[in-house]
């Protein structure tokens, strides 16, 4: 593997070069380093920026600079993948990383070529041994040389730093582990945390004991059959708890989803008839909609909702409700129509949000449930949460209970006793009237759903 880098600072690639594994890399010869300095690329006195166009203050790298460095590289090593490093790129993860590198011809790393990185390097299929990284300084580069040139604009976050080197650097640090024998064991690569659904298992050395606190007797049992299972639910229960994110964004199979659902607390969904506010701002109640028991009751199965509550008040609605129920529950409604059958038989009639309490607190060993408020408008006195929050919600171990509005949203009386308050669901426009069946539908998704990462094809080039 060649790699040039095009910087300001050589500099601060010395140290970073000569340390540790990459040091050794390049001793054997596993990776070869070209750094060109920008200044080089001048003539006596030249300056490598100047000002960008327009109001405003800042310079830029000029674009004849950067490409003679390019020129350079090429004319060194041939042809390379050009990787810029900008705030506006894409934010480099490990899914990222394997493509290029499955892509640049690295092998024995089980990965699949079908993300857009695939797309950006077979355009430039001499660039299997060459990897150019340009690391911009200042107010950046001229927009022009992207657009030419980059074959992959990366972002390591969403912060803005003084240049591209701690982001080139970064990308090396990941990118050459999986350059086999860079890393001495490629099992500690292949079982690195962001290589599957879940984030590695706990690590614990000796002393036994340290501070009061003890190694899992399991690690010292010599079973490895135990060991192994013991670490994959650790790492299982980890992700769950600290990074649902990456677990519903990493394409799990089945067994994976099997495994974590064991650490996802129980999730019911409420939807109030009673307590709402209505038309001229009074609390009072409304009626029940075939339409929406049908489609909440979908939505909770599809997300494995434990129970779908229904609450209401008013005795009529509670007759109607039954009858309503009675087919559906009956073995004539699961001849009718079976996944609706099994859809329905998720929702419970109450009276009022204590008896929902009641019933959960029954189904769950005495666990209190933790209360989820939902509103379009941003009001209540309980702490605001966004759709990123699992982890500060399920790390309580608790039954969470979603509590949906009718009418025009939920009474004060509902707000006040949530532990939560859910931040609105906004679009791009300033209409805010969703149908509590869409309501239903977009949080669950945004709470609990899969939104596998990786899968489409790159429409930018």
């Amino acid at each position: 593997m060649k790699i040039s880098i095009i910087t300001v600072f050589p500099e601060l690639y010395e140290k970073f070069l000569s340390t540790s594994l990459i040091a050794r890399a390049i001793e054997e010869k596993r990776v070869a380093f070209n750094i060109v300095r920008l200044s080089d690329m001048c003539i006596a006195k030249e300056r490598i920026d100047e000002p960008t166009c327009g109001p405003g203050v800042g310079m830029i790298i000029k674009p004849l600079v950067l490409e003679k460095a390019i020129d350079t590289c090429e004319q060194k090593w041939g042809s390379g993948f050009k990787i810029f490093f900008s705030p506006q790129g894409k934010r480099l993860d490990q899914s990222v990383l394997k493509n290029v590198a499955s892509t640049l011809g690295v092998k024995k790393t089980s990965v699949s070529v079908s993300d857009d990185t695939k797309d950006s390097v077979q355009k430039n299929n001499n660039a299997n041994s060459h990897v150019i990284l340009v690391c911009p300084r200042y107010e950046g580069i001229d927009a022009r040389l992207e657009e030419h040139y980059a074959d992959l604009v990366l972002s390591i976050g969403d912060y803005v730093l003084m240049g591209g080197d701690l982001p080139a650097q970064v990308f090396l640090e990941s990118f050459l582990r999986l350059i086999p024998k860079i890393v001495g064991k490629q099992d500690s690569v292949e079982q690195d945390s962001f290589s599957g659904p879940f984030l590695d298992y706990p690590s614990y050395g000796l002393p036994k004991v340290w501070k009061e606190k003890n190694v899992p007797e399991i690690l010292l049992s010599g079973d490895h059959g135990k060991i192994d299972t013991w670490r994959k639910e650790q790492a299982c229960k980890k992700t769950v708890l600290k990074r649902f994110d990456w677990f519903a964004q990493s394409k799990p199979d089945n067994d994976a989803i099997a495994l974590a659902k064991k650490y996802i607390p129980a999730h019911y969904v409420v939807v109030m008839h009673s307590q709402i506010v209505i038309k001229g701002g009074r609390v009072g109640e409304s009626s029940i909609a075939s339409l929406d028991i049908h489609d909440i009751a979908r939505a909770s199965a599809t997300y494995g909702i434990k129970n779908y509550f229904i609450v209401s008040g008013l005795e009529d609605q509670h007759k109607i409700l039954k009858t309503f129920l009675g087919f559906w529950h009956s073995e004539a409604g699961a001849k009718y129509n079976k996944s609706r059958y099994d859809a329905v038989a998720l929702v419970r009639p109450k009276f009022s949000l204590q008896e929902v309490r009641d019933a959960i607190k029954a189904q769950e060993n005495g666990q209190e449930p933790l209360i989820i408020a939902t509103s379009a408008q941003q009001h209540g006195n309980a702490p605001v949460i966004d759709y990123s929050c699992q982890s500060q919600v399920w790390e309580k171990q608790r039954p969470v209970v979603f509590v949906f509005g009718t009418g025009q949203g939920l009474s004060d009386g509902v707000l006040d006793q949530s532990d939560f308050i859910l931040t609105p669901v906004n679009g791009l426009t300033n209409y805010n009237h969703l149908s509590v069946r869409s309501a239903v539908s977009i949080i669950l998704d945004r709470w609990l759903g899969l939104h596998p990462k990786g899968v489409g094809k790159n429409l930018e080039k």
